[in-house]
C-alpha cells in the first residue's frame, strides 16, 4: 500500500500511536516484518512527565484513557531507539505534539534525516496535555500547523484528526491544502466517568479520551466523510479488534487501517488480521486490497454529517 513520499506499506494494517510505545517494548512479541508500519507513542519536543494516576479506567465498550502525553523529549527519543528503527523491516512512524505550530516546526526540523524515520504523524487532536487549543478544531489552526510540518521537511506528513470537529471536511480539506500527504482519523474522543465512590473523577488528568469499540461508528463516519472532501490517502482508526472492523473501515474510505488500543492486550493482533485480510481478499477473488478501499461510499458527494442526520426531515 503507497501512502505516498515513498511511505510504502507490506500490508494495511498499522499499529496506531500508543500501545507498542517506541516499538521497543515489543519487539521481542511482534513480528514486525508481518506488519504495515509502526507509529510511536506521541513525543513532544521537551521531556513530560503526564497526567497523575490512576489514568486508565474501564468503561463499556472500551477504555478511558488519561496519560498526558509522558515522554522523554524528541532528543532522547531519537538517541535511545534511532538505531533500532533504522534496522527494523516496518517503516516507523513519529508522533509528534507541541502547544504551538512553531515548535511543531522545530520539532520537525530536528527529525529531517534521523535514521529509522519514515514519516510523521502529526497530532492536531488534542490540547497536548496542558488545556492548550485543539488545533484540529478549526481548519486555519489546522493549516497553520500542517503547513509549518510542511516548511520543516520532506518526509510523509500524516494529519491526525479528532472527530470531536464540528465540520471534519473542511479541517481535512485544510491539511490537505497545507500540504499533508496522508489523513489519520480517528483519535480518542474526550470522555468523563466519576471516582467509584462519586468524589471527583475517576481519573488522575479529570477528563480522558474514549478509545475502544464504543468510537468505531464514530470513526466510521468520520473516515467515509473525509474519503469524500480529499484526494489524499486516509488511515482508518478506531475499535479496530476483528477482521470485519478492518474491512468496513476499508469499505469506509480508508487506504490503511490502524489498530489501536486492541493492541495493548493482544500485540500480535495487527499482524494477525494482516493475514486474516489477505485470506479474505483470496476468498473473494480480488486481486489487492486497494480493490476493497471505498466500495460504501456514494457515488455522488453526500451531506456533511454536520447537518444533523437524524433532525432530517
Amino acid at each position: 500500500m503507497d501512502l505516498g513520499r515513498d511511505l510504502v506499506l507490506a500490508t494495511p494494517l498499522l499499529v496506531a500511536s500508543g500501545p507498542y510505545g517506541y516499538g521497543a517494548e515489543v519487539a521481542d512479541l511482534v513480528d514486525f516484518d508481518r506488519l504495515g508500519a509502526l507509529v510511536t507513542r506521541g513525543t513532544t519536543l521537551k521531556p513530560r512527565a503526564g497526567h497523575p494516576g490512576p489514568r486508565l479506567a474501564e468503561v463499556p465498550g472500551g477504555l478511558l484513557v488519561g496519560i498526558g502525553l509522558q515522554n522523554p523529549g524528541l532528543d532522547a527519543v531519537l538517541e535511545r531507539y534511532g538505531a533500532a528503527w533504522a534496522g527494523w523491516p516496518l517503516p516507523v512512524i513519529v508522533n509528534l505534539c507541541a502547544e504551538t505550530a512553531g515548535e511543531l516546526g522545530e520539532a520537525v526540523r530536528r527529525l529531517e534525516g534521523a535514521p529509522g524515520v519514515a514519516g510523521l504523524e502529526i497530532n492536531l487532536s488534542c490540547g497536548n496535555g496542558r488545556g492548550g487549543a485543539v488545533p484540529g478544531l478549526d481548519p486555519d489552526s489546522t493549516a497553520s500547523w500542517i503547513a509549518a510540518a510542511r516548511r520543516g521537511t520532506d518526509l510523509p506528513v500524516i494529519a491526525k484528526l479528532t472527530a470531536a470537529a464540528a465540520d471534519i471536511w473542511s479541517i481535512a480539506q485544510a491539511a490537505e491544502d497545507a500540504g499533508a500527504d496522508v489523513i489519520a482519523a480517528i483519535n480518542t474522543l474526550p470522555g468523563f466517568l466519576p471516582a467509584r465512590d462519586g468524589r471527583g473523577p475517576a481519573l488522575g488528568s479529570g477528563y480522558g479520551g474514549l478509545c475502544g469499540p464504543a468510537i468505531k461508528t464514530i470513526a466510521l463516519r468520520a473516515v467515509w466523510e473525509i474519503a469524500q472532501s480529499v484526494d489524499i490517502p486516509v488511515i482508518g482508526i478506531g475499535g479496530v479488534s476483528v477482521l470485519d472492523d478492518v474491512l468496513d473501515l476499508l469499505a469506509a474510505g480508508a487506504s490503511a487501517v490502524g489498530v489501536g488500543v486492541a493492541a495493548m492486550a493482544d500485540p500480535m493482533l495487527p499482524v494477525r488480521l494482516g493475514d486474516e485480510l489477505a485470506d479474505a481478499c483470496r476468498a473473494r477473488g480480488v486481486a489487492a486490497v486497494r480493490d476493497l478501499v471505498g466500495t460504501a461510499l456514494p457515488k455522488k458527494r453526500s451531506a456533511p454529517s454536520t447537518r444533523g442526520a437524524e433532525y432530517a426531515r
